[in-house]
């Protein structure tokens, strides 16, 4: 009998190896180790033993030269290093893994890459389906994917023409500010994102749509100069808020922080500026960060980390044929939010 190779030469066996190995021919070998029908138990345990014992490892390349997939999904995002985007990953990781894909992840953040992925990738195709996250597309990027063929989803931002896991921002925008009306605020402001900037986010525009618009079912007026850009980063945010403290007229006593991290960053300015929080001011944010506990921030929880592992769970779906063939490719999935109350919140200070 043949002894099981070890080190280096376990990991040169190769399909050949193995069929030679177990007696069979290489197709039955890939078609084995792939689970397919037309192969009878016993032949399927003698090659699976067979692979074990020369700890054969199948080649994505290679098995991709047979089943026309690679056992990857591709991932598209701005940013990589911000907390969302980590916890949206993670969630697509973790779905991926559970049913033996790998994620490839293509960060596109400046122009000159982003205009380098979307030319060279009709000629890479080196995934078997695309997520992009948070990432509003051109007309023309949109036409290079769907091109492609493979299945796509979108998380965050939605993309016509392809799935979407996302929340409702302008329902996340009314629960947020319903909270402080309910409180007795009449003096709220919004910190959020730049609603004309250049990469066209939909986020801050439908945040601040829902904030105008719960302000005026409440009957309150918005102060253009209490909208403030905290650009979704801590350091965006304290800027912003020690920009409305600095304003004549007064202070809000109420303020939507359109991201937690936005509300960590103007805590920190409330707090430098000696104002107490919730006594003074009141804060709520978006998203319930993992730090939002350890700084007591009252936030609309969304669920980031499903809404990667759905979009994830739905490309598999597609490429193991086992999704409802009469679902169509560009459902919208909402998530639900959650209010979750913490101490930055409280009832509107007394009126001097």
């Amino acid at each position: 009998m043949t002894e099981a190779p070890t080190g280096a030469a376990a990991s040169r066996a190769s399909i050949v190896d193995v069929a030679q190995r177990a007696g069979v021919s290489v197709a039955t070998v890939s078609r084995a180790l792939r689970d397919m029908p037309n192969v009878s138990k016993a032949t399927r345990d003698r090659v699976l033993r067979a692979a074990q014992e020369l700890q054969y490892a199948a080649s994505p390349l290679a098995s991709g030269l047979v089943t026309g997939r690679v056992r990857s999904v591709g991932v598209v995002l701005p940013y990589a290093g911000r907390w969302f985007f980590a916890e949206v990953i993670r969630g697509i990781e973790e779905a991926l893994r559970d049913h033996g894909y790998d994620l490839v992840l293509h960060v596109v953040s400046d122009a000159q890459r982003r205009a380098d992925f979307f030319e060279s990738l009709p000629v890479r195709r080196r995934v078997d389906a695309i997520l992009v996250v948070a990432l509003p597309l051109e007309d023309h990027e949109r036409d290079i994917l769907r091109g492609l063929g493979l299945p796509l989803a979108a998380v965050a931002e939605p993309i016509h023409g392809l799935h979407g896991e996302f929340v409702d921002n302008d329902a996340t925008a009314r629960l947020a500010v319903q909270h402080l009306v309910n409180l007795g605020h009449t003096r709220i402001a919004s910190i959020g994102g730049d609603l004309h900037g250049p990469e066209r986010f939909s986020v801050p525009g439908l945040r601040t749509g829902g904030f105008r618009a719960a302000m005026a079912e409440a009957g309150l007026t918005v102060r253009p100069e209490w909208e403030v850009d905290g650009r979704f980063t801590a350091a965006g945010g304290e800027l912003a808020m020690t920009a409305l403290l600095s304003q004549k007229g007064g202070r809000p006593t109420g303020v939507f922080c359109q991201s937690d991290e936005m509300a960590f960053g103007a805590l920190k300015a409330l707090r430098r500026s000696g104002l107490r929080v919730p006594e003074d001011v009141s804060l709520v944010g978006v998203d319930d960060h993992e730090l939002s506990d350890v700084f007591d921030v009252t936030t609309i929880a969304q669920p980031v980390v499903a809404q990667g592992a759905a979009a994830a769970r739905w490309v598999v779906s597609r490429l193991e044929r086992t999704a409802d063939p009469d679902a169509p490719d560009d459902e919208v999935c909402l998530h639900p939010v959650r209010l979750v109350l913490r101490g930055s919140t409280g009832p509107a200070p007394l009126e001097h």
